[in-house]
């Protein structure tokens, strides 16, 4: 029997959203025949290789955010040479920027964003762009941190000076219409997911609490953006490097009508596992059980020392 170690909680601003994953992602894994040790992570990380001994067959990297999913303890899997779930460093590292990821996707002629990086200093002064605009933590994820700058909103130097993700952050074009979202597993993409969110954008809340949003799968799209949108999803993974699973979320504008425009946001290398989350739904939608998509992302564990 293959012995499993879920990695789970971490030290990052998503540890809550990672502690519900590893919950879900253990019984899942035994349900499916495996040995597993469930390893809650904390600051000491002596602690977390003390866990790792003897060491496992392979890693479930059920960690969110920070330290989790922007290649740290990728590498440190790497440097043990235990093979593990999801991206590898470079991959982890490139995605979790939100302005590295998004050079690399223009580079590989994808759509994105009207985007800059700004010192926050600067938002109590002036605003960075036209209005509407979205401000977002440069290395956060799970929509930590993102404030949409309405028309008459006069949060902005509020914002400035509560600012705790660094001295800069990004800022981009708002996107009107509607959110979409991709899930690729190894060279598929799955499904097309319409997001209909409970609070003005897909924030936190919206994605982890009971009733935040709603999911239509398949979206009620034209097919040429359906189709459109799981190219974009594969390619932008491919770009990454990206293994095992992820998750393209994109913006679809519509509002002038059809067919409409399509922007890509960001790839998440680390998608969620809990009862809300997309990456289960869309592979529910194609006849992937909760386990057995638990079990593909063990067999397809990769160690890249």
């Amino acid at each position: 029997m293959k012995r499993v170690a879920v990695l789970y909680g971490g030290i990052s601003t998503e540890r809550a959203v990672s502690l519900a994953t590893g919950k879900q992602v253990i019984g899942a894994l035994r349900e499916a025949g495996y040995d597993v040790v469930p390893v809650e992570v904390g600051a000491d990380l002596s602690a977390v290789l003390a866990a790792l001994e003897p060491k496992p067959d392979a890693v479930f990297n059920a960690l969110h955010g920070r330290f989790g999913e922007d290649g740290a303890i990728q590498g440190v899997l790497d440097w043990l040479g235990i093979p593990y779930t999801h991206s590898g460093v470079r991959p982890s590292a490139l995605a979790m920027d939100k302005v590295a990821a998004k050079a690399l996707f223009a580079a590989a002629g994808l759509p994105v964003a009207r985007h800059a990086v700004v010192d926050v200093a600067s938002l109590e002064d002036a605003d960075p762009m036209p209005r509407p605009y979205v401000i977002k933590p440069q290395r956060e994820g799970s929509s930590v941190g993102v404030t949409i700058m309405q028309h008459g909103d006069n949060r902005r130097a509020e914002i400035a000076r509560s600012w705790s993700f660094g001295s800069t952050a990004m800022v981009e074009e708002y996107v009107p219409g509607r959110e979409l979202t991709v899930a690729v597993m190894g060279d598929r993409a799955l499904a097309v997911t319409e997001i209909k969110a409970s609070h003005a954008f897909y924030d936190y809340e919206s994605k982890y609490a009971d009733g935040g949003s709603t999911h239509a799968i398949p979206a009620e799209v034209p097919a040429e953006i359906a189709e459109q949108a799981m190219d974009i999803a594969l390619r932008a993974h491919q770009a990454l490097g990206c293994a095992g699973a992820t998750r393209s979320d994109f913006r679809y504008d519509d509002t002038t009508g059809a067919p409409g425009r399509l922007v890509l946001l960001e790839v998440n290398t680390q998608p969620g596992m809990t009862a809300t989350s997309l990456l289960p739904e869309q592979a529910a939608y194609n006849g992937i059980s909760f386990p057995a998509l638990c079990a593909w992302m063990v067999e397809a564990a990769q160690c890249r020392a």
